[in-house]
Parts: structure tokens; sequence; C-alpha cells
């Protein structure tokens, strides 16, 4: 087995969403000076040759763009409930993610 030669770093916190054949990642890791990023992972389940593979795609943040990052997609997520969908229920939402976060199963699954 490879060693990964430093490039995992320790992780410190963690949260999972489950979205159907999607699972986003959020993990605060940290680095050798003890500084913190954050990594966003989309897992996405596709069917290849009779069996599931996983498809990941990451994104770094680090501390400096924590505020940029979070201002942005507040405005992006503001401007769709707001003004494309300003009629839409998203309450309807609001109940599956509270379900969903109770569901313990399938947490053996993670990435790094």
């Amino acid at each position: 087995m490879e060693e990964h030669k430093g490039n995992d770093r320790e992780e410190i916190f963690s949260r999972k969403v489950k979205a159907g054949k999607r699972t986003y990642f959020f993990d605060v890791k940290s680095t050798r000076s003890n500084d913190y990023y954050l990594t966003i992972t989309e897992s996405k389940r596709k069917v290849r040759d009779d069996s599931f593979v996983y498809e990941k795609h990451k994104i770094f943040l680090y501390k400096e763009d924590f505020d940029k990052f979070v201002n942005a997609l507040q405005d992006t997520v503001d401007h769709v409930k707001n003004e494309l969908m300003a009629d839409f229920d998203f309450s309807q939402y609001e109940v599956e993610a509270e379900a969903s976060s109770e569901d313990k199963f399938g947490d053996d699954l993670k990435w790094d």
C-alpha cells in the first residue's frame, strides 16, 4: 500500500449531505503549521461495468476566502429563490434536510 507522504491532512471536523446519487462532504483539515482549511467534495455514484464507482470533485477553501465564498453562495441562492423562482415553495426541502441529517445509514462512505 502506497504512503500518502503527508498529502492527506488530519480531519478536524466533517459534515455529510446526501442528495440523491450525490453526496457532499464538508471537511475541516489542518496544515502542518496548525492552520485550517475546508475541503468541499462532491461524490457522484455511477454505474460502470455492472458495478458502482464514485466520481469525485474537490474544492479547497482557505480561511482568507471563507467570507467571500459564503457571501457569494448566499447571494446566488437568494437570487434563485427570490428573483428566479419567487413562486416556488422551498420549505418542502427543509423537512427533507432535517430527516436526512438524522439518517445514520451509509456513514461508512467517506472521501478524503
